[in-house]
């Protein structure tokens, strides 16, 4: 299930890194975005990222984070609960039913682990 989840997520990601305009043609993108087109990709993710929204309750946190958090096991935990919260059809940045803290967390530990492998 999980794997069906990060193919997906893959899938749409790389799509919309493909599909991507370049920066001149940013205002058209901006305009889009306001239209409710989903379609563009906002200028902050960079290649290899993906936007995550950590949200519970009223708190809600935007994320960009590195393609390599989709094999993190902490990170799989939180697509696993969004499957269950959500199922498979959300339109736009990801979301995940966490607190901001619990994801900040996960980058903190990942941090951690890089910097004691290098």
């Amino acid at each position: 299930m999980i794997r069906s989840l990060i193919e997906r997520i893959l899938h749409k990601s790389l799509s919309l890194l493909v599909g991507r305009r370049s920066a001149t043609r940013q205002s058209d993108e901006d305009e889009e975005v306001a239209a409710g087109n989903n379609k563009a990709v906002p200028a902050d993710v960079m290649d290899g990222q993906f936007a995550v929204l950590a949200i519970e309750g009223k708190e809600a946190k935007r994320f960009i984070l590195e393609l390599d958090y989709l094999a993190d096991p902490e990170f799989l935990e939180l697509l696993d609960r969004a499957r269950e919260e959500y199922g498979f059809g959300q339109q736009g940045a990801l979301s995940v039913p966490c607190r901001p803290q619990e994801l900040e967390k996960i980058q903190e530990s990942r941090s951690r682990r890089n910097s004691l492998s290098t």
